[in-house]
C-alpha cells in the first residue's frame, strides 16, 4: 500500500501566526541588555532585636581551602595474595546457597584445595570482596567475601 501526502504551506495554520522576516532568518538574535534602575534604593530600618552573629567555621571562609580527597580503602588482603577457601564459611554462606548445589557437592573441591590468587580487591556495600582465579583450574574467577578466605603464607603448600 502507497501513502502519499500533498502539504501546502497552509497546511500548518501555526506558522501563519508569525511575521515573515522570522520565519526567513531564524539566526537572527535579539539582544536584552540590563540598565541599572535610576529609582534611588529604599532602606528598610533596623529593628531594635539584635541577633547574636552566627560563627562559621574558618575552613569554608578561607579562599585557600583545598577540597576534600576522598580515603583511600584500606584492604585486608594484597592483589597476588595466594588464598583458599573455608569450607565450613562458604558452605552456611549465601554465596553457596544461591547456586543451589547438593550438600557437600565434591565439583567444589578445588576452592578448598588448591591455591586460588586474588586478583581484585572491591568494597561494595555488602563488604569487601576479592575476585579469585584457581591457579591450574579452567574455570572462571569469582567475586567471594574476605572473610571467607584463608591467606597463605608460602606459595607452595601441600593439598588436603
Amino acid at each position: 500500500m502507497v501513502f502519499s501526502a500533498s502539504l501546502s504551506h497552509n497546511s500548518f495554520s501555526c506558522l501563519t501566526q508569525f511575521p515573515q522576516n522570522f520565519r526567513r532568518n531564524p539566526l537572527r538574535v535579539h539582544l536584552i541588555r540590563a540598565v541599572k534602575s535610576t529609582e534611588p534604593e529604599k532602606k528598610v530600618p533596623e529593628t531594635k532585636t539584635q541577633e547574636p552573629p552566627v560563627a562559621e567555621p574558618s575552613s569554608s571562609s578561607s579562599p585557600t581551602a583545598s577540597p576534600k580527597v576522598p580515603k583511600k580503602p584500606v584492604y585486608s588482603m594484597k592483589k597476588g595474595q595466594i588464598v583458599r577457601v573455608d569450607k565450613e564459611k562458604y558452605l552456611n554462606s549465601v554465596n553457596y546457597l544461591s547456586v543451589g548445589h547438593p550438600p557437600y557437592f565434591k565439583g567444589l573441591d578445588y576452592i578448598y584445595e588448591d591455591r586460588g590468587e586474588v586478583l581484585d580487591l572491591r568494597i561494595f556495600e555488602t563488604g569487601e570482596y576479592a575476585l579469585i582465579a584457581w591457579v591450574g583450574i579452567p574455570t572462571a574467577p569469582a567475586w567471594l567475601p574476605t572473610e571467607m578466605l584463608i591467606k597463605s603464607e608460602k606459595l607452595n603448600y601441600e593439598r588436603l
